[in-house]
């Protein structure tokens, strides 16, 4: 009989990933959605063999049904207090009372626990559960994948393709951990399937410098790269504490702009090492390289047409 594991935000761009890499892996899928969530999104999980039960997130009895005979839970879910916190608490309370034994939570970042709290708004959300979900009779595992690879694609100043620059804070040569989405989702569905998985479990398809992205920026457009100091660490936090102080709105928005300078500042505190990246010898890593020319490469037909 296949395992049942549950994805809660199987609607959202990682956990429709996480979904499919677990029926890729042979699991048995059951998405947790929202009646409100986009129709469209809820016949592709149903299309692909997703059993989709919609449920009030904050009604722990539908939560507990849904949650029966499943193997693990893995939640996707992003957002505030109300979600990753609260929404997340009504899960897990439901998983415990189903019996489930383990847990995965979205945790999906840089290493929040080696961080000071304070430091990080979204950071402090999810090591507010994490206390929650330490005290509660299941397993957990958290998986820390750094940043999503996928922002070196958006021209940030990080890496700017019109610019043909890479901006960094502090030290050219610090390693930055990330992980592309398509990485971080196969990876969590070998997880749970798994069943002795620890607390916790670091990986990244690749770290990489601002000194090495500008070079793999070089590689794949045969242009040279500037590199761009942007200032210190501490002038960053500074800069960070200025900002959030002038827009108290960006409270109550999930990526204000402060709130993006603070992912910054824990990408430039903090590394994955060691890295859990071999525990499943059948997740294939993407490279830098690979997915920046595929980016350029997918700008490139977008535009000729």
């Amino acid at each position: 009989m296949k395992p049942i594991i549950l994805v809660a935000g199987a609607t959202g761009e990682l956990g429709g990933r996480i979904s499919k890499a677990l029926l890729m892996r042979g699991a048995a899928v059951r998405a947790l959605v929202r009646p409100s969530s986009d129709g469209r999104k809820i016949e592709e999980l149903t299309a692909r063999g997703v059993e989709v039960v919609l449920v009030d997130m904050n009604d722990v009895a539908q939560l507990t049904a849904a949650c029966t005979g499943v193997a693990c839970v893995v939640s996707a879910l992003q957002g505030l207090y109300d979600v990753v916190v609260d929404a997340q608490s009504a899960l897990l309370d439901a998983a415990v009372a189903a019996g489930v034994p383990r847990f995965i939570p979205s945790d999906f970042s840089t290493d929040f626990t080696k961080l000071p709290a304070g430091e990080n708004r979204n950071f402090d959300l999810r090591r507010e559960f994490k206390e929650r979900l330490d005290q509660a009779p299941i397993a957990a595992t958290s998986i820390l994948n750094g940043a999503f690879g996928e922002i070196l694609t958006y021209n940030i100043p990080l890496l700017d393709f019109k610019k043909k620059s890479v901006g960094y804070w502090e030290d050219a040569d610090w390693r930055i951990d990330f992980t592309t989405m398509d990485d971080t989702a196969a990876y969590t569905a070998a997880a749970a399937l798994d069943p002795t998985t620890p607390r916790l479990l670091r990986i990244a398809s690749f770290q990489l410098s601002a000194r090495e992205l500008a070079a793999v920026g070089e590689q794949v457009t045969t242009e040279p790269f500037a590199l761009v100091r942007m200032g210190s660490r501490a002038e960053l936090a500074t800069h960070i504490q200025h900002a959030r102080a002038a827009h108290p709105e960006g409270e109550l928005e999930l990526y204000p702009a402060w709130q993006q300078m603070q992912y910054n500042l824990s990408m430039i505190s903090v590394q994955h090492d060691p890295l859990d990246n071999n525990r499943y010898p059948d997740v294939e890593w993407t490279s830098a390289p690979h997915l920046l020319a595929a980016a350029l490469q997918a700008r490139a037909a977008s535009a000729s047409r």
